[in-house]
């Protein structure tokens, strides 16, 4: 199934919130005829877009091509979430790899997020980043853990921003029975993830680079590095992949290890004084289960809320009532609330659940597969492949040194392997 098509029209993004309150936004020209550039990026997200900004402030000349419109997949349809650390907890790390390896991997993944922050100050981004991140446990039994986590943290990597809340105090920031405690991170953020891909786009254009819309690969050429579109082709020195969930069959090797699966948000109609019943603070929230229920305030009161995953390809005819069965049950006081847009994208996953870094064949480079955690990873990653192309290749090593096996099954059986694994998992969140 083509995933570019199968559940959106071409050149338009989504009906969802982001996009109906999204910034002025040129059209930028398909690609026509033939270019020579020192770097072809394919894929218009936050990896593609950092990296050309990145490229074009060394001095590279840089055309990128996005089949749709700039920030069209995951990038702009995501909860907006700027969170902490790497998608994996740091225990976890330190008992894969080592604590060497974790601790670098704390590091790039707090670069990461001061990367965002810092790219959305120098370059004036109207996105409404605000801070906080509250993660909260759906299970009495979890506390314990997640209040040893945060210590973990604190006394392990000096990371002092948690503070850590019991049922009442959770209670009293977000209006629901369904949580048991929370762990608040004062240095994550959230912000609108529509209005942050137009604004690296903007910068990115100042800088130089040569963004083409409407311009989908249909054939790369390892060997010559040449890419085609259906109206032109690019020559170059050098070749980024940013595709993520949408890789598709560009190049096997990466598409073995990135899996693509589709995700769900709804936004309520204004929420009005109610807002702050349901969430106290303009802070965002992730909870504990396996199929992560994460939501926030918008910035004109709604409760913008995710939730529910598939793993078929095709998108629920009705997402605004798939969403609203989650929502419910975290909040059965909005059971009745009017749902004015509802919206489904497809990001890219490993079996890891981090990142997939690779140099798949001489000149080609990739990164992809954030497994939901890629608002401030996926940033650097576009400057970390940006620096490895200009022969810096330290920390793009380091994230490339992470295992993610391939999906087992080969492109046929991989997706209902997937599906009944996550339905395993599934289940369990909800027994």
């Amino acid at each position: 199934m083509d995933l570019l098509t199968a559940n959106d029209r071409r050149g338009t993004y989504p009906a969802s919130w982001y996009a109906a309150t999204a910034n002025p936004a040129p059209e930028r020209p398909a690609l026509e005829g033939a270019r020579r550039a020192d770097v072809c990026i394919v894929g218009g997200g936050y990896t593609g877009l950092s990296a050309a900004l990145h490229l074009a402030e060394a001095g590279a000349d840089v055309v990128l091509l996005e089949a749709h419109r700039v920030g069209w997949g995951a990038s702009g349809r995501n909860g907006g979430q700027l969170g902490s650390a790497q998608r994996v907890d740091q225990r976890t790390l330190e008992a894969r790899l080592g604590e060497a390896q974790a601790r670098a991997l704390w590091h790039l993944a707090e670069d990461a997020k001061r990367l965002a922050k810092d790219l959305i100050a120098r370059h004036r981004i109207d996105c409404d980043l605000r801070p906080g991140i509250l993660n909260v446990v759906h299970r009495a039994r979890y506390a314990d853990g997640l209040r040893a986590y945060a210590d973990h943290l604190k006394e392990r990597y000096g990371y002092q921003h948690l503070e850590i809340l019991d049922r009442a105090a959770t209670r009293a920031l977000v209006g629901s029975p369904d949580y048991h405690a929370g762990v608040l991170d004062r240095d994550a953020g959230h912000l609108h993830p529509l209005n942050y891909a137009l604004g690296l786009a903007a910068a990115a254009e100042r800088a130089g680079a040569t963004l083409h819309e409407e311009s989908r690969v249909e054939r790369i050429d390892p060997g010559a590095i040449r890419v085609a579109t259906s109206t032109g082709e690019v020559t170059a020195d050098a070749l980024i992949l940013a595709t993520n969930g949408y890789h598709g069959d560009l190049l096997p090797e990466v598409g073995a290890r990135v899996m693509p699966i589709n995700n769900f948000i709804a936004a309520t109609e204004p929420l009005g004084e109610r807002a702050r019943e349901i969430i106290a603070e303009d802070i965002a929230v992730a909870d504990s289960r396996f199929v992560v229920n994460y939501f926030r305030l918008s910035a004109d009161g709604r409760l913008l809320f995710g939730g529910g995953e598939t793993y078929g390809y095709r998108f629920p005819a009705d997402i605004g009532g798939f969403v609203r069965r989650p929502m419910s049950r975290v909040f059965p006081q909005l059971r009745d609330v009017r749902i004015d847009y509802a919206w489904g994208g497809t990001l890219g996953i490993t079996r890891s659940r981090m990142p997939h870094f690779a140099r798949p064949r001489p000149g080609i480079w990739s990164a992809a597969g954030y497994s939901g955690h890629g608002v401030a990873m996926a940033t650097l990653a576009g400057k970390l492949l940006a620096e490895a192309i200009g022969g810096e290749t330290a920390d793009f090593d380091r994230m490339a040194a992470v295992p993610t096996p391939a999906f087992p099954g080969g492109g046929t059986f991989r997706p209902p392997l997937l599906a009944l694994a996550m339905l395993w998992y599934a289940t369990l969140d909800r027994l």
